[in-house]
């Protein structure tokens, strides 16, 4: 019988510190800015590359303040948590000029947390050495399907985790940065699986990479359909599989993107859907022998990936700053998910396994 208790949603325990938005695109004014009117988080001001920009975004979000430049909003000792979604060539200056400013007390930036392994390692450490609190928005660990997933396996609902896979056929139509990076899927959209792995399984043993051009895109690229295979400690297989440029996308093509994960275990099975990019609730299902009788089981809410689980995100680093306890968001743990980044790049690069133990330097 069922006795699990499931919380899709983060707890709000403190909302007190003030924002400063840097960035006023979609993910910032449709995501970020959303989850803080919806959870009471105070936003104090923004800057974007484009003063206009962040004046409309503003003006539809009540912002008081919009300062000219990032580097303003950093100044302005109104604020207290600097939010960051800005382009990741651009990120760690930024990240760099907020660890310096006095009245700061904490930082949240996007992923990837820097372009190559050795940055975010120095971005890592020159937090550690601050009095700031680095945190990395790592959103799809607070989607409800996956936090409830995360209870089922707690709970040994599952029993031990044998064969795991997410399957990604969308496209990340806000990221027109993107066209201008080499290294295009693996480090900015596959991150949020294998973060979501990391945090469902623990650290893998070994790492596999394939990845083919995709002659979908209209740009330069190493990294387009990407496969990646992860084996655990326990022998878990886990399975990776990114279609980000997915199509064909000309006008009136019925296209069917969709995110989907699968986990089977000794004593069970659960799998769903994550909502984006469909704009519905994320969904999961699981049959258990100890805890279902083999029934299906579908637990149900009414809140989404996109953009309440930015509300779980925010909400764990003013838990934090309140605290004084680390996040659980931690830079140290998103550079362990940059490994794994790296790794799998490496192993394309050869075309082997590697192991990731190899890749992390504490």
């Amino acid at each position: 019988m069922n006795d699990i208790v499931f919380k899709p949603d983060a707890d709000i325990r403190v909302r007190k510190y003030r924002i400063g938005c840097i960035g006023a695109g979609m993910i910032m004014s449709e995501c970020h800015l959303a989850a803080y009117a919806e959870a009471g988080f105070p936003v104090t001001a923004i800057a974007s590359r484009t003063y206009a920009h962040a004046q409309e975004v503003a003006n539809r979000w009540s912002i008081p303040v919009v300062h000219t430049t990032p580097e303003a909003l950093i100044a302005d000792d109104t604020v207290d948590i600097v939010d960051i979604a800005y382009p990741p060539d651009q990120q760690p200056a930024l990240i760099r000029a907020a660890l310096k400013a006095r009245h700061i007390k904490a930082i949240l930036v996007q992923k990837p947390l820097a372009f190559t392994l050795v940055e975010a390692r120095s971005l890592r450490d020159e937090a550690a050495a601050s009095d700031k609190i680095l945190s990395v928005n790592q959103n799809m660990r607070y989607d409800q399907s996956i936090r409830v997933l995360h209870q089922l396996l707690s709970n040994h609902a599952l029993g031990d985790p044998v064969f795991a896979q997410i399957n990604m056929h969308a496209i990340p139509h806000w990221q027109g940065f993107l066209h201008d990076y080499d290294r295009l899927t693996l480090a900015n959209m596959s991150v949020h699986h294998l973060d979501v792995l990391r945090f469902l399984f623990g650290d893998p043993k070994e790492v596999t990479s394939v990845t083919r051009k995709d002659p979908r895109t209209t740009f330069k690229h190493s990294d387009g359909i990407v496969a990646t295979t992860l084996r655990f400690p326990s022998g878990l297989l886990a399975l990776s599989l990114e279609d980000v440029w997915s199509g064909p996308r000309e006008s009136g093509f019925q296209d069917d993107q969709c995110i989907t994960w699968r986990v089977e275990g000794t004593a069970g099975v659960a799998k769903g859907t994550i909502g984006w990019p469909g704009g519905e609730p994320s969904t999961l299902t699981y049959a258990s022998k100890t805890h279902t009788d083999g029934k299906w089981v579908s637990p149900h809410w009414d809140t989404m990936w996109f953009p309440h689980a930015f509300i779980g995100v925010m909400e764990q680093l003013q838990y934090a700053i309140e605290s004084n306890t680390p996040p659980v968001l931690h830079v140290a743990d998103t550079v362990r998910t940059m490994a794994l980044v790296e790794a799998a790049y490496q192993s394309i690069d050869e075309q082997r396994t590697l192991r990731f133990n190899d890749f992390i330097q504490e």
